[in-house]
């Protein structure tokens, strides 16, 4: 049963995909070029209205015995609507902001989805407390944005959400989760059926409609796939959605080293520092897929390894993350502090030799 779900939602975004991009063009969501963006002709976007429909049908089908089922269709129809208002009427980012926390809510005190303790790795728990839910809440927002934000590049977003997805539905295999596996699968496959027409040359963007709902699913995907698990465990999910994460998390210091408030537009992101180091479109794209792959299989690893070789692989991992980013130039062209202490102890070096 589920596999010819799988393959209706994957064909059925196909088929809605080019009636999507009709309607986005008889309603005015389209994307007009200027100097932040990347493509330069009027575009046609809400393109995810045809994931989220392909998933819907699926999740529908499915319908597990799950209290919190509904409450997240429920949720991510909230952020449907939010998405596709956006992409029509360009929201004022506090509407969007309170939209996305209403989902998050619902789903957080009508399912019953919440972070309320991890098991710590040498014995013991730590127990939130009052604090579950808005950790939780902070979860869901935060991740939700933070795919938004990648969505910059024909494909991309589409891209490193469907890495991220397979990667939870491959985690939630090993652990046994069927119904984590159910939905991820679900908008893997719908998700998959709209980058045939996503993916550079793009003929449609999946615009905020897409974007806040492969967000906003991916965040509660990865809850239900590791809530109230190990401390080391409660770190696969931040590993999995490493790309939207660190672009973030580094848009944030760049922000506050420029001064800058934090909603501020720029175009200092990941994909456009690759590009203005001389990446093609299509070449920035791969690097970022090939990327999330990285990340993901650092969080399949990190799940089998014992405590002290996942803190290793840690500190491996943002080693290179910092490397990478002081190397491009992502948080600024002048913070290089590691390669700076490199260059220096390099230095130091060769003139003790003279």
């Amino acid at each position: 049963m589920i596999y010819f779900i799988l393959i209706m939602c994957f064909f059925g975004s196909i088929v809605l995909t080019p009636l999507v991009k009709k309607l986005a063009f008889k309603v005015g969501a389209t994307d007009k070029p200027n100097k932040r963006k990347v493509h330069q002709k009027i575009m046609p976007r809400m393109g995810g209205l045809a994931i989220y429909i392909s998933f819907l049908i699926g999740a529908l089908l499915v319908n597990p015995d799950k209290a919190y089922h509904y409450p997240i269709l429920l949720g991510s129809l909230i952020i449907i609507i939010t998405g596709v208002l956006d992409d029509i009427y360009n929201l004022n980012a506090k509407i969007k902001f309170i939209a996305q926390t209403a989902a998050a809510v619902l789903v957080v005190v009508w399912g019953g989805v919440q972070v309320e303790f991890i098991n710590l790795p040498f014995g013991g728990q730590l127990q939130f407390g009052f604090l579950d839910v808005p950790i939780t809440i902070l979860w869901i927002v935060g991740i939700t944005n933070a795919i938004n934000l990648i969505d910059g590049l024909d494909g991309l977003a589409a891209g490193v959400s469907s890495i991220a997805l397979f990667t939870i539905t491959g985690m939630a295999m090993i652990m046994g989760n069927g119904y984590v596996i159910a939905l991820s699968s679900i908008v893997l496959a719908s998700t998959l059926g709209f980058l045939f027409f996503n993916f550079y040359p793009a003929k449609i963007f999946m615009g905020d409609t897409g974007a806040l709902f492969l967000g906003y699913i991916i965040a509660v995907m990865s809850l239900l796939g590791f809530k109230n698990v190990t401390l080391i465990s409660f770190v696969i999910p931040v590993i999995i959605l490493g790309v939207p994460i660190s672009d973030t998390f580094f848009a944030i210091i760049r922000r506050l080293i420029n001064k800058q408030p934090l909603s501020a537009p720029d175009k200092s992101h990941l994909h456009h520092c690759l590009i203005n180091i001389g990446f093609t479109h299509r070449q920035t794209v791969i690097i970022i897929y090939a990327m999330a792959t990285f990340f993901g299989l650092v969080a399949v690893i990190f799940s089998q390894a014992k405590v002290w070789g996942g803190i290793l692989l840690i500190a491996i991992m943002l080693l290179i993350i910092e490397l990478f980013v002081e190397k491009i130039g992502l948080v600024g062209k002048n913070y290089k502090p590691i390669l700076k202490f490199i260059n220096d102890l390099r230095y130091t070096t060769e003139k003790d030799k003279t």
